[in-house]
């Protein structure tokens, strides 16, 4: 059940925001980012991602369209090397990039009705821009929690060109459309959807102690090579850590993943509010 308010927290101390402006800003984010930006209206947000032509993720964000144009919103660790691509490939397109990172507050909605005027990312979760939303205050510690709960990645310093688009589960949160045109990466992304040769999905896991992005996890069926590395990572208010880890899917079939080496600590592997296979 989710309460009367939402819990509501300001995302600009660890988030950057990159407006792209311009006659030519949709179709230009169109033919380089995974989601359909096209189809993305004034008011909304989709979950998006930035590849590279192995059709790894160097980025992923919350784009958000509002009536000035379109806004992303990714890990401030990523707002001049994003931004500085983003002008390399504009080319003579009629679009802008400014980062509006300190003149443009940014706040995470969830777990309550959700405002009007908010960008939504879906029944659950939105992104309001400007004034802080009424709201039960939280903190970013526990925004981060909730996506992991949500089974949401993001691509932060130490994965980044690690995973395509299905190991972070972006085809099952609405992160990537297959029925758009080229993007860079689009080919690989495809043919893995396709043809079936997807080995790793992102899964949800509890540890008794930290973990950290990028660190590896093992299971028995893979000796001491690597069975998959953790995305995201945030304490538990229950004790304890939560995570998200991409990982082979025969090791999460037999429900066994340790930490740091093949003898380190059990993760317990938690549900997913959606199905992978």
């Amino acid at each position: 059940m989710t309460a009367d308010t939402p819990l509501a927290c300001e995302l600009s101390p660890t988030n950057a925001l990159l407006r792209i402006s311009g006659d030519d800003a949709a179709e230009f984010l169109h033919n380089q980012f995974t989601n359909d930006v096209k189809a993305l209206a004034v008011g909304s947000a989709q979950w998006n991602g930035w590849c590279t032509p192995k059709g790894r993720f160097l980025f992923t964000f919350v784009l958000a369209r509002d009536a000035a144009g379109y806004v992303v919103v990714l890990p401030a660790p990523f707002a001049e090397a994003m931004a500085k691509r983003l002008r390399m490939f504009i080319l003579r397109s009629k679009a802008k990039v400014e980062d509006v990172t300190g003149t443009l507050a940014c706040h995470g909605v969830w777990d309550g009705p959700l405002p009007e005027g908010a960008n939504r990312l879906g029944a659950a979760r939105a992104i309001v821009f400007g004034e802080a939303p009424a709201g039960r205050p939280a903190t970013q510690a526990d925004w981060a929690l909730s996506l992991i709960r949500d089974g949401i990645v993001q691509v932060v310093p130490g994965t980044q060109e690690e995973f395509v688009p299905q190991m972070a589960n972006y085809d099952l949160i609405g992160g990537v459309s297959f029925k758009k045109g080229c993007y860079p990466g689009q080919e690989i992304v495809a043919r893995t959807q396709y043809r079936g040769i997807l080995k790793k999905r992102t899964v949800h896991v509890r540890s008794a102690g930290p973990l950290s992005p990028g660190e590896s996890v093992y299971s028995p069926a893979f000796g001491d090579q690597s069975a998959g590395l953790v995305a995201n990572a945030a304490p538990a208010p229950e004790g304890g850590y939560e995570a998200l880890v991409v990982a082979q899917l025969e090791a999460v079939a037999q429900k066994s993943l340790h930490h740091g080496s093949p003898e380190g600590p059990a993760l317990e592997i938690l549900p997913l509010p959606y199905a992978i296979s």
